[in-house]
């Protein structure tokens, strides 16, 4: 058994599938199922049951699967021990942004880095959610900020900040300081599609109360969604801080904040529990914490 065998079972077990597998490992999806292959040939156990949705594992293959993350993990750490001893950091670090947030701090965030960590790349992949975190479960970021994320067994979630949504119109607007939860069936709404997490969290809090809701446009685009609320057209739900990068609002819009109840919504650190963060991806996640966090 060697660790390339290793590495490729565990990946096809962690997902239930040789292409998924295949595309976190970056190589051919023959050479992942030749690699399992020969594992089980060298072990005399079948591993792995294969269906027309996937891979199932058997006893044995649990039992190796069990041990298996356990020693790729120290043999991360391992690796990673030995780069710290270096005088300097290295490397690149891919790190995932919601759109409200990038908007506002990729700036500040590229700055940081490149002052901080000369020689070093940075990459920021701006996305929603839902897809942010497939991307982290296929190892595409080194971590992510995510709202609102939905659980999962193989991502650690670090809640960072939570702020109640508000109902957002035009400046022209009757719009009132506070608008309570069961009055919102009777503002005609321009919110995101679905799987957007804020559309998510609107959807089921409605439904929580039993109350429905009336939208007039589906608008995946902050900014804008943002232009059409400033012509009346309709209204938002948002966040304060997805509507600019200060405590103001942007000119020909007002606020509400929805009460009784209100609705939180909740930022988290998203990381893999099967990779380990680098030192640079540690040292840059602080910077993130640091610029991103109101």
């Amino acid at each position: 058994m060697d660790l390339k065998q290793l590495e490729c079972f565990v990946r096809v077990a962690e997902f239930g599938s040789f292409t998924k597998a295949a595309a976190v490992l970056n190589i051919s999806q023959s050479v992942v199922s030749r690699q399992v292959r020969q594992l089980e040939v060298e072990l005399q156990e079948h591993l792995l049951l294969r269906n027309g949705r996937g891979v199932l594992l058997t006893a044995s293959g649990q039992r190796l699967f069990d041990h298996g993350k356990g020693i790729l993990r120290q043999v991360q750490v391992a690796r990673e021990e030995l780069r710290e001893q270096r005088d300097t950091l290295s490397g690149k670090v891919v790190i995932g942004l919601p759109p409200s947030i990038s908007r506002c701090h990729t700036l500040a965030l590229v700055s940081a880095f490149r002052e901080q960590f000369p020689g070093c790349s940075l990459g920021i992949k701006e996305g929603l959610s839902h897809s942010m975190r497939e991307w982290l479960l296929l190892g595409r970021l080194d971590f992510a900020l995510l709202f609102n994320p939905a659980l999962s067994a193989q991502l650690h979630y670090e809640h960072l900040h939570s702020e109640p949504l508000m109902l957002i119109g035009a400046s022209a607007s009757d719009l009132p300081h506070t608008v309570p939860m069961a009055d919102l069936g009777r503002y005609p709404l321009i919110i995101p599609s679905e799987p957007h997490s804020l559309r998510r969290l609107i959807e089921t809090q409605a439904s929580r109360h039993d109350l429905a809701l009336d939208v007039c446009l589906e608008i995946d685009s902050i900014p804008s969604l943002l232009e059409l609320i400033k012509l009346n057209m309709g209204y938002g739900v948002l966040f304060r801080s997805a509507l600019a990068g200060s405590d103001s609002l942007p000119d020909g819009l007002k606020a509400a904040q929805i009460v009784e109840p209100a609705i939180p919504t909740h930022l988290f650190i998203a990381t893999s529990k099967q990779r380990p963060l680098t030192r640079l991806a540690e040292k840059t996640l602080a910077v993130v914490r640091e610029i991103c966090i109101p």
